[in-house]
């Protein structure tokens, strides 16, 4: 049975089972540990705990290491067998440290000598119940999902998440066209892979492209594939990606990051269901799904003639937004846990997530989003000394004002940053001085040289305080 059941009753702090052989030493722990509101059962051996451990859910076993016939280590490993998320203490006397430590490496949480303080054991306990909390949680929504979708790659339980993977089990199962939007690091990617694993071309490729990170020159190539000969270099024809993607989806990421030419060629790909190598009179018919991403807002660039209207409705048939990580600040305890038992599998030495780490986490804003969450985790678990993971272990960033910027500007892998970024970050520090020294947005906009719909609609996609309204014309 899973020890992660009994967290979900509400009567009491939390479900232990004491167990030593020394009677007046169980009873007194039992004791103190009703006293301070946690349900508590007794075994005065490792075959009676076995017992209990199969008919009832604990959160917590608490034993004593030396007992006869059946000592304590022998105890741990048959109830990690039976219950993997259920969190063990060990009591041991002070000679006995090295078998406390044998007890951790076999999947003991913690360990404590005797005689031991009650406070001591109090915090003990408290601490290893809040992490089988944490991991109970995550558990329970990766269960959930996975039932649900076949996959646990979106991890949260905040509404918007909630709503955001109904809204992806729904469109997966038509060839609708989708277009995800959202801040870059918030997992547009996952959304997409989602998408595909919960459609019917799922046993297809799944193929992503990235336009930021090609040149506008070789964008062509990559997408549609060229002739031999059709440009230097080009020593023998080569597929492109939407010939790969045959049967499968396509996920066009940073599409706003293209040519006026590219995307009338996006676009006919996308009406015909057929591509043309460069270099080639014929055509090629292809039979893909195409997601496609970006991180800003698409309809402002088609309001400023950045965008095709015809590429956007073609491509929006359904629209997924991907909330930014402070508007669901509720989930950050879960993907803690998730990032951090993603880097223990690959590090030498696990470590633990304090409870007070994670509300240090969940005061932060995240200008990175989930992708700056994940570098937070993994930094700590590469170098924090403890197992503990404490709160100084995650240094943040200090925001700069009620008018900080939403996000800085990301840099890529390789420490650059990208031009549309740039420009990003331009247009938002010359808005925020304008708003600073202009009595209203109508002089803002005077100023700056856009109407006041344009610089409403701006101010709304970078995160500065609009009044929630747009002006009259901008409705």
């Amino acid at each position: 049975m899973d020890a992660s059941v009994a967290l979900s009753n509400e009567n009491n702090k939390g479900r232990l089972l004491v167990v030593d052989d020394q009677r007046n030493m169980r009873a007194t722990t039992a004791l103190l540990l009703r006293a301070e509101g946690f349900s508590v059962d007794e075994a005065g051996g490792g075959e009676e705990a076995l017992a209990l451990l199969a008919q009832r859910s604990y959160d917590l076993l608490l034993t004593d290491l030396k007992m006869e016939p059946m000592d304590g280590l022998a105890l741990l490993k048959k109830a990690l067998e039976n219950a993997p998320s259920l969190q063990v203490i060990v009591m041991t006397a002070y000679g006995s440290i090295e078998t406390a430590v044998e007890a951790i490496r076999s999947g003991a949480y913690d360990y404590i000598t005797k005689p031991f303080k009650d406070g001591e054991l109090v915090y003990r306990v408290q601490k290893a119940l809040e992490r089988a909390r944490l991991i109970s949680t995550v558990d329970t929504f990766a269960g959930e999902f996975k039932e649900r979708h076949g996959l646990t790659a979106l991890v949260g339980k905040s509404a918007a998440m909630r709503d955001l993977t109904t809204r992806i089990s729904r469109v997966a199962t038509s060839d609708a066209t989708v277009l995800i939007e959202g801040e870059s690091g918030t997992g547009k990617e996952l959304v997409a892979r989602a998408i595909h694993a919960l459609s019917s071309r799922n046993k297809a490729p799944f193929v992503p492209v990235n336009c930021a990170a090609i040149t506008e020159s070789l964008l062509e190539s990559e997408l549609f594939g060229h002739a031999k000969g059709a440009f230097t270099g080009a020593v023998k024809a080569r597929r492109g990606l939407f010939e790969e993607a045959h049967g499968g989806s396509l996920f066009i990421d940073e599409v706003t990051e293209t040519s006026g030419a590219f995307q009338s060629k996006l676009l006919r790909a996308l009406q015909e269901h057929e591509i043309r190598r460069v270099g080639e009179n014929t055509s090629i018919t292809v039979d893909v799904r195409v997601v496609a991403a970006s991180n800003r807002d698409i309809e402002l660039d088609v309001a400023e003639k950045r965008f095709r209207q015809d590429l956007f409705y073609r491509l929006a048939v359904v629209t997924l937004k991907v909330p930014p990580l402070r508007e669901r600040l509720e989930d950050v305890p879960l993907l803690a846990q998730h990032f951090l038992e993603r880097a223990n599998a690959r590090n030498r030495h696990p470590r633990r997530i304090t409870q007070a780490a994670v509300e240090h986490l969940m005061g932060y804003g995240f200008p990175g989003n989930v992708r700056e969450l994940e570098n937070l985790v993994e930094q700590a678990a590469a170098l924090a000394e403890g197992e503990d993971l404490l709160p100084e272990d995650f240094p943040l960033k200090k925001a700069r004002g009620p008018d900080a910027p939403a996000s800085p500007i990301p840099f890529s892998p390789a420490g650059i940053v990208t031009l549309a970024d740039a420009v990003t970050e331009a247009e938002r520090r010359a808005i925020q001085v304008a708003l600073e020294r202009l009595p209203d947005l109508g002089r803002v906009a005077e100023v700056l040289g856009v109407s006041t719909t344009t610089l409403w609609r701006k101010m709304k996609r970078l995160g500065l305080k609009t009044s929630g309204e747009p002006p009259p014309e901008a409705s």
